[in-house]
Parts: structure tokens; sequence; C-alpha cells
């Protein structure tokens, strides 16, 4: 099977996607024509960050695509198996699910709380390895299936361990499952990649929890990260898996030369993303 050109009809089950990169590659897809699930935990506008499922929702619908909002908590092993029959039983299948639902904390070994600890390893390495599971009895069904990680190559680097072992971990523990179940599913022609930015991206999560207006200003916008997922999943997934790639590469490789149109600030320097070699 060659390259599909578009996401025409296609469902996209992708979670914490009401705001952010999420958002910015359900909205991607929408512009094709495609179904989106917004499976996240906002449903009440939150009094920093901006977005909920309903207006993820109607961004989706208002782009061209068509939208269906759940509830979510990945942590909830029942709850994410309902959300994805629930999303197949919709739709009338899943052929893509996107694992951006995470939760960032750069705090040191001594200095994280257990509590903290937990939350960053159930919500990112077991989240991800939940609702992948979930979605393979659907995506078997599809005629190009993709699962996408937003988590980065697993390049071993001790000071990347060093900096922040909590995060790294949760983060290097979403690639170990897109790494695995490439291989376990390579068969069924159901793939597996890992897609993750050159740079940092300005997100509420850079704003708030990384380095606020000035690193928000030293990044690049989520749609490059919304391009680069698109030009993934209209690869063939039986040939295109396991894979570790930065955004800037995948978009080169589509012949893609001119990048300062994904600035947020023209006149700041680039900010290299963590786990990204200089």
């Amino acid at each position: 099977m060659g390259n599909i050109m578009s996401l025409e009809g296609k469902t996209l089950f992708i979670t914490g996607g009401s705001r952010g990169i999420g958002l910015s590659i359900a909205e991607r897809a929408a512009r094709d024509g495609a179904n989106v699930v917004i499976a996240a935990k906002t449903a009440e506008p939150h009094p920093k960050l901006e977005g909920t499922i309903y207006t993820a929702a109607e961004a989706i619908e208002k782009a061209g695509g068509k939208a269906l909002p759940l509830l979510l908590d990945v942590r909830d092993d029942e709850a994410v198996e309902a959300a994805v029959n629930k999303a197949a039983q919709h739709f009338g299948g899943i052929d893509i699910c996107v694992n951006n639902a995470s939760a960032i904390n750069l705090s040191k070994s001594e200095e994280i709380d257990v509590k903290r600890f937990d939350l960053i390893q159930q919500i990112n390495m077991r989240g991800t390895f939940l609702v992948s599971r979930a979605c393979v009895p659907h995506l078997r069904k599809s005629a190009n299936a993709h699962v996408l990680n937003l988590s980065p190559p697993l390049t071993m680097r001790p000071d990347w361990f060093a900096q922040h072992l909590p995060y790294t971990l949760s983060k290097y523990g979403m690639s170990m499952v897109a790494f695995g179940m490439a291989e376990e599913y390579a068969a069924e022609r159901i793939a597996f990649n890992a897609l993750w930015p050159r740079t940092t991206i300005a997100t509420a999560a850079v704003e708030f929890a990384l380095g606020g207006e000035e690193l928000m200003r030293r990044s690049r916008r989520p749609e490059i990260m919304a391009d680069a997922a698109h030009a993934i999943f209209l690869k063939d997934a039986g040939t295109y898996t396991g894979n570790f790639v930065l955004d800037e590469d995948v978009l080169r490789g589509e012949g893609v030369t001119d990048f300062a149109q994904y600035r947020y600030d023209p006149s700041s320097q680039l900010e290299i993303d963590i786990f990204v070699a200089p």
C-alpha cells in the first residue's frame, strides 16, 4: 500500500487534546475532514489554562472535521477501555491513536514527593500503555493504523537522567511502549512511532511550568508538531514503524525548508528542547 494523501474520513483518538500540541494535531486532521475524539480531563475552564474538551470539539468542527469530546483520566483503566470503545462505536472504528496526555515535573530525585512521582509515571508511561492497548483491537481493522506517542528518542545520556530522573523515566517509558509495540504488532501492520520537538513548543506547559513568557518567545508554535504528525499519519503503516523522530526532521523529509512560519517570536533565538542533542 502506498502513502495516502488525506485523513478524510479517518478517526483519530487523541488523549489530552483540549489545548496545545494535542489540539493542534486535532485541528490539522480536521482540515482534511477527519473524525477526532478528544479524550481529556478538562471539562470545566481552568483559571490559567485555555481550553476544555468542548471548546476543542468546537475548534475541530470549525476546521472541517467531526468531533467527539470525551471526559477521560488516562490513569483509570476501566474508563480508558470504555472511552476507546465508545469512540469506535460512535465513528465506526479507530485509525489513529495519539498519546499526547502528559504531566511534567522537572524535580530532582530528592526533591519530588512520592505522589507527584507516581502521578507522572501513571499519566505518561502507564496511560500511554493502557490507551495504546485499548486501541489495538480497533486499529487491527483499519487500512492504515498508526499510534503516535509524543515522547523523545531513546538516547541513553546520563546527564538527561541526572537532571530530572522522575520525568525522564516517565517520558522514556512512553517511548519504550512505542519501541516494544512496534515490534509486537509489526506483523499486523499497526505502526507505532514517537515524535518529539527539536525546540521547545509554545504551550501552557512551557509558559506555566518551565520558563514563562521568555521561553515562549524562544519556542516554535504547536503547528510544527501538528504538521509533522500529519505527515507521519499519511505514511504506510506497514513499513513506517518503530521510528523516533524530531518534528523538524520529519518535515525536512517532506521537502519543507522554511521553518520561520513556526516561530512564536521571529526575533528570538530558538531554545533546543530537552532530550535533543545539540
